[in-house]
């Protein structure tokens, strides 16, 4: 008789995990300003990487993670657990979700490497960028750090999506005093400048967690710029609603949050700088890295382009979450069309 419980790992339904596979970018990866080089060497063995999210990882999700570790009947496990919650518990690491032919399980690992550094391949992700061995770290009594995991197997790779991922696990948000959202905006993507601007707002003081990949519904354009839209008449050289599709709908930013100390929100408004790159003081984002000009804009009927958004207040901070965070996230795992970008909204879970 069925129970109505779902089967174990069903998170999602119709989704084809032959073809999906997780990839979790370990503390030890993130600690060393590795993920980016990780995931793009990923991309360049072939697999499109998508859905890019930073996470401070919760005891369960690193135990259900090491779940066949830590279920061995053959293992001594009297020190494992506490290997696993020293090596995960509050630390951050950065999720990414692979999409490739069937096999790609296979393949992902024989790209990773050997578990033990030391014996990975060069060629490898840990061989090439590891530093660590498993001699070492039974002598430290601890976990070896070699930086990346992908999901074993297609019932893996439905575990994995439900632990990192899937329904139920909540963004740790409970005060918005202290939490603001970045949206590091179209042309910030297009110029390779997502991680140069987080890596500012994390060497002002505030700590980046929850990073993702969005490709833009119009709706959420529309939200986040609702004073523009309800203030139309201030710009009757330019069709708000337009410039706003033609920025935006369809394109790629990435999400983060930053947290901080109450005042966050000022201290970064003044980090980012004057909306008009040109007008932006050196040692600012826009300022440093912007290349545009409000007359450029005007000139061409567009929006500005400078770079990056973050919350004005607590209230629009809650706004800006809702937005870009949103509802559940079954959409992600929609399968790319070859030569389409995927299409990875995200929405709160």
């Amino acid at each position: 008789m069925s129970t109505g419980k779902p089967m174990s790992g069903g998170v999602v339904e119709g989704v084809d995990f032959d073809r999906w596979a997780v990839i979790l970018c370990k503390p030890d990866a993130v600690a060393r300003g590795l993920t980016s080089r990780i995931l793009e060497m990923v991309s360049s063995a072939g697999f499109t990487v998508t859905d890019r999210m930073d996470v401070i990882a919760e005891p369960w999700q690193a135990h259900v993670a090491y779940r066949d570790m830590l279920a061995d009947t053959g293992r001594d496990t009297r020190v494992l657990p506490a290997y696993i919650d020293a090596a995960y518990t509050g630390q951050p690491v950065t999720l990414a979700l692979a999409h490739g032919e069937p096999g790609i399980h296979a393949r992902l690992r024989q790209l990773i490497g050997h578990t033990d550094p030391t014996r990975a391949a060069s060629g490898t992700i840990r061989g090439d960028l590891g530093k660590d061995s498993l001699t070492v770290a039974q002598a430290e009594r601890r976990l070896v750090r070699n930086l990346v995991h992908a999901s074993d197997d297609p019932d893996a790779a439905r575990r994995e999506y439900g632990t990192w991922y899937g329904p139920g696990r909540r963004l740790q948000i409970t005060d918005f005093d202290r939490c603001s959202v970045v949206l590091c905006k179209p042309d910030a993507v297009a110029r390779g400048l997502v991680d140069a601007v987080l890596d500012r707002i994390t060497a002002a003081g505030a700590r980046i967690a929850n990073r993702i990949d969005v490709t833009v519904q119009p709706w959420q354009a529309h939200v986040h710029y609702w004073d523009l839209l309800v203030d139309a008449d201030w710009f009757p050289d330019r069709d708000i609603p337009a410039c706003l599709d033609d920025a935006y709908a369809g394109k790629q930013v990435t999400i983060a949050l930053a947290h901080g100390e109450p005042g966050i929100h000022g201290r970064l408004r003044q980090l980012i700088g004057h909306f008009d790159p040109t007008k932006a003081a050196a040692g600012t984002i826009r300022g440093d890295l912007g290349n545009d000009s409000l007359t450029a804009a005007l000139g061409q009927k567009r929006l500005v382009h400078n770079l990056v958004h973050t919350s004005d207040d607590p209230d629009a901070a809650r706004r800006d979450f809702g937005t870009w965070y949103g509802a559940r996230r079954r959409v992600l795992l929609t399968a790319p069309s070859a030569g389409v970008p995927p299409q990875t909204t995200r929405t709160h879970r």
